[in-house]
Order: structure tokens, then C-alpha cells, then sequence
């Protein structure tokens, strides 16, 4: 089955920005939404707003550093739809600062969501995609996971993790799942506000404002690799505003 109409898609990091961005688009053009996130009463607005419009979807409090709401997440699209075509692991975090700064727990969270919520993603779909025999992993990385700056080393490496773990994921995929790295730039969303560096925080809140491109730009290439023909797999995407460096 090619195109999006009456693909279930499982998205997570669904509550706003791109998550909630790409559960737009993709119900406007008639996919089945799976949505998860942890703010379950922003989900339940997003959801009212999809079916209100005609679309199809439901939600569930996703937190991805737990295994079991990635299980849940995926049974919920079994349960509800007969299967999964699609996961979106977009949640992340970017809690930007210098390393002098030793916020290792902030360190510690980052890898927790933004590489251990991936793998767990991976390990609660792939054992349906095999079932089924078809599949679609799409990820959300960023552009740095190609290049590295001044207090980003910490994030761009979870974000280099997960290009690796995605090629990875590609390459023992076989000839039925289809493997989708996308890598936003700089983006109107409020990943800013987690840094807890106050200067970080302006900076990037500057560079955002002056130009940043808005989610449904990303979200707009998520659906051009969900809609391609199955033998077609979009392995990866950079999406970068045309004035960022």
C-alpha cells in the first residue's frame, strides 16, 4: 500500500511542534493516528481537533524512557486499527549548555529520551512490522547530528547515536521495513525553553525567532517518505531553514 490514506501511524513527542505539526498533515490526508506524549491533555485538544476536522485518532500518555509506554503504544494501534504501518519517534529534548556547566542529570535525561526512547520505539515495533511483514521506522534527528557546536556536544551526540542506530536499523531491515531518518534544523517550536543556561536559552530563542522554519515544513517531509511506493525507501532528510549556516 502506497500513498497515506488509511495508514496507521503511531507518532510520539505528538503534543506540539513537529509531532503535533505531522499529526495534522497526516490526518488531513487520511491516516489513522496513534498519538502519544506525556502532556495527555494537550493530546486529548490535538485528538479533538483531528476529529473534528473528519480525521481518524486516539491517544495514550506516552513517557518513551519507559519501555512499557512504547509497548502500550504499539498494542494501542493493534487494538484499535489491526496493526501499525508507521512509528514516528519524534520525541526529544535538548537541554542545551556549555559542559562547564556539569549538568549531568540534564545529560543523563537527554540520552534517556532522545537515545534510549528511540531503541524503545524500535523494540516495541519492530517485533509487529516483522509480524505483518511490512513496516515504517521514521525518526527524528536534527542537523546536529552533522555538525557540532559550542554547547551542543552532548545532544549532538545523542543525535549522531541515533543516525547510527537508524542506518543500523536499515541495513538488517531486510526488503519489507523501510528505515526514515528526518534532521530538522532550526525550527519554530519551543525547544529553547528546555536549556537552562539563560544565555543558551537567548541565543538559541534569537536564532529561532530570526530564522527558524515552522514545523510543518518538517512535517511536510515526513509525509513525502511516508508516501512514496513501498519499494521506495527515503533513508534520510535534512530540513534546514535557508538562512541557517
Amino acid at each position: 500500500m502506497s500513498g497515506i490514506k488509511g495508514k496507521v501511524v503511531a507518532i510520539t513527542g505528538a503534543s506540539s511542534g513537529i509531532g503535533e505539526a505531522t499529526a495534522l498533515l497526516l490526518a488531513e490526508r487520511g491516516a489513522r493516528l496513534v498519538l502519544g506524549a506525556r502532556r495527555s491533555e494537550r493530546l486529548a485538544e490535538l485528538v479533538a481537533r483531528i476529529e473534528k476536522a473528519g480525521g481518524t485518532a486516539v491517544q495514550i500518555r506516552t513517557d518513551v524512557t519507559r519501555r512499557d509506554d512504547l509497548r502500550a503504544l504499539v498494542a494501542l494501534a493493534g487494538e484499535c486499527f489491526g496493526r501499525l504501518d508507521v512509528l514516528v519517534s519524534n520525541a526529544g529534548v535538548g537541554t542545551i549548555s556549555p559542559l562547564d556547566d556539569l549538568r549531568v542529570e540534564e545529560w543523563d535525561h537527554m540520552v534517556d529520551v532522545n537515545v534510549k526512547g528511540v531503541l524503545h520505539g524500535i523494540g516495541a515495533a519492530l517485533p509487529a512490522f516483522r509480524a505483518q511483514g511490512t513496516g515504517h521506522f521514521i525518526t527524528t534527528a536534527s542537523t546536529a547530528a552533522f555538525r557540532i557546536v559550542p554547547t551542543m556536544a552532548v545532544y549532538a551526540g545523542t543525535k549522531f547515536a541515533v543516525r547510527a542506530i537508524c542506518e543500523g536499523l536499515r541495513q538488517e531491515a531486510g526488503d519489507s521495513l523501510r528505515v526514515t531518518t528526518v534532521s530538522p534544523g532550526a525550527t519554530a517550536t519551543d525547544f529553547a525553553e528546555a536549556s537552562t543556561n539563560s544565555q543558551v536559552r537567548a541565543e538559541i530563542t534569537k536564532m529561532r525567532d530570526d530564522v527558524a522554519i515552522p514545523p510543518d515544513a518538517i512535517a511536510r517531509a515526513i509525509a513525502f517518505a511516508i508516501e512514496q511506493p513501498a519499494a521506495v525507501d527515503v533513508n534520510e532528510i535534512v530540513v534546514r531553514p535557508t538562512a541557517q549556516s
